[in-house]
């Protein structure tokens, strides 16, 4: 599948949210499968932004304030956070950033991820708009992140800018 945003998506930001990763404990594999998908769907050339951060509403909201009110990011797709564990916050951060929720696109991930996991009913993804940013949590799976990202990437073109 190619989807051409056409609506010129030029930079588009990574943020892996996790503890382990962000403190080298182990490879972060996420991220990289997130740019992986993006580098195959979409069919303009992007400039992609890599972040990694720790697990918490601080570090995660002063990672997405940087990257939509300083950096210029168009999209941001976070990934990791998103579960029931008690330092799963990117929700929570999300939340305290964005002008606008979008509801949709976590309800259409959750419907997609539950056709292949039911764990997926656990997962709190949501999006939104802060200014001309659109944001977007991930899973933190890689294999979920493609799944995720098919089903909600069409809509992208169109989000508010």
């Amino acid at each position: 599948m190619t989807v051409n945003p056409g609506h010129g998506f030029a930079r588009i930001a990574v943020l892996t949210v996790s503890d382990r990763a962000s403190g080298g404990q182990y490879e972060d594999l996420s991220g990289p499968a997130v740019e992986q998908w993006l580098r195959r769907a979409v069919a303009q050339p992007c400039d992609f932004v890599r972040r990694i951060v720790p697990d918490g509403v601080e570090s995660v909201r002063n990672a997405l304030l940087q990257l939509c009110d300083k950096d210029d990011v168009d999209l941001i797709l976070t990934t990791g956070g998103t579960g029931p564990a008690p330092r799963d916050l990117t929700v929570e951060a999300t939340h305290q950033v964005l002008t606008k929720e979008l509801p949709g696109f976590g309800e259409l991930m959750r419907r997609v991820s539950l056709e292949q996991v039911p764990t997926a009913i656990l997962s709190r993804q949501t999006a939104g708009v802060r200014g001309r940013s659109l944001i977007i949590n991930l899973p933190g799976k890689p294999a979920s992140i493609g799944i995720c990202l098919t089903a909600v990437f069409p809509a992208v073109p169109y989000s508010p800018q």
